[in-house]
């Protein structure tokens, strides 16, 4: 999967969380994911205790963190994300 594959997992909806990034319209934030692989928490922890979410939303959570980096692939993954 590429990381603009990766990053189609992740969406953004002002009446959840105020806008911030969540993963495939659910009420899981990327920040939440990040912090929990921060504090040590392993991928199969993170899966055990979140049932709906999938391997890859935690990779597509690591790829957005390493896409904030290079602003141009956030803008054009929000320009694609308000189109629908």
């Amino acid at each position: 999967m590429t990381q603009d594959e990766m990053l189609q997992r992740i969406t953004s909806r002002p009446d959840v969380f105020g806008g911030k990034p969540i993963i495939r319209d659910s009420r899981i934030s990327v920040e939440l994911i990040l912090s929990l692989l921060a504090q040590g928490e392993s991928s199969d922890a993170i899966l055990d205790d979140y049932p709906g979410l999938e391997a890859e939303d935690i990779s597509a959570c690591l790829a957005y963190a390493h896409a904030i980096d290079k602003p141009e692939q956030i803008r054009r993954f929000k320009s694609s994300r308000i189109a629908r």
